[in-house]
């Protein structure tokens, strides 16, 4: 079983420190910056043996380059953003595994936040390390792909088992359930998530990690079909995919 720690990182990114104790293998997903991750390295004892990436966007590979410089570590990313990712040494794309010790990630293309996203999926361990693909409560931002892209992204992630643990890399669980309020008032246990993430949130705690479980239940980019949702932002009669569209848009322009 995989250990995970969050590494607190800018203002809201988190930074994942994954070890592999029988191999005593350890990467590190989507750093942002470097010292944060050599500290917790040191305090744990841990070598770091790979960076992985999930997108290219500078706060998930800014240290990138120092890590590799101080760890020799290896840089994993996709091989369809090879060359925005820096320092990459193994290209990677759906379909294929990479493995931390023991433990085996399966990578799943993602594209939509942009058009290169993957994220690592390790089954035995029931963890999702999917960047800026879900969210708690939300979904990443149009930057390069179009709605029915990350709407397909999104439609493999809900295919993972329940009890999958959700690491994405920013505490931003509070400003979507306000959106994820407005558009679903009447959700039981949106309601009782909103309680929780108040409470972790009021301990200055991290409101991750969510659940696959928990994200269908309560987050609005996976519950499109939703008779709640679709009669509030009126659309009874389109698509799943052209109501999800209305929805990233209405999140775009919500404060």
């Amino acid at each position: 079983m995989l250990q995970i720690l969050l590494v607190p990182a800018l203002t809201d990114n988190y930074i994942y420190l994954i070890h592999e104790p029988i191999g005593g293998e350890t990467a590190v997903v989507d750093p942002a910056v470097a010292e944060p991750v050599m500290a917790a390295l040191e305090q744990n004892g841990w070598r770091l043996d790979y960076i992985f990436n999930t997108h290219h966007h500078g706060d998930h590979v800014g240290a990138n380059l120092q890590l590799k410089q101080d760890t020799a570590c290896k840089i994993v990313g996709a091989a369809a953003d090879r060359a925005r990712i820096p320092g990459i040494d193994i290209e990677i794309k759906e379909g294929d595994q990479v493995r931390l010790g023991d433990q085996t990630f399966q990578v799943i293309d993602t594209p939509g936040h942009t058009l290169g996203h993957i994220v690592y999926y390790c089954a035995d361990s029931q963890a999702l390390f999917c960047g800026d693909t879900l969210f708690s409560l939300g979904c990443g931002r149009l930057f390069e792909g179009s709605a029915t892209q990350m709407w397909q992204s999104l439609q493999k992630l809900k295919t993972l088992p329940a009890q999958t643990r959700i690491y994405c890399a920013h505490e931003y669980t509070a400003a979507n359930g306000r959106f994820a309020l407005s558009v679903e008032p009447d959700n039981p246990a949106l309601q009782q998530r909103l309680v929780e993430v108040a409470e972790l949130r009021r301990q200055n705690r991290p409101t991750l990690p969510s659940t696959i479980g928990q994200e269908l239940a309560s987050n609005p980019f996976l519950r499109e079909h939703s008779p709640s949702i679709r009669r509030s932002i009126f659309m009874t009669e389109q698509s799943d995919v052209a109501t999800f569209a209305k929805l990233r848009a209405l999140k775009d322009q919500f404060h």
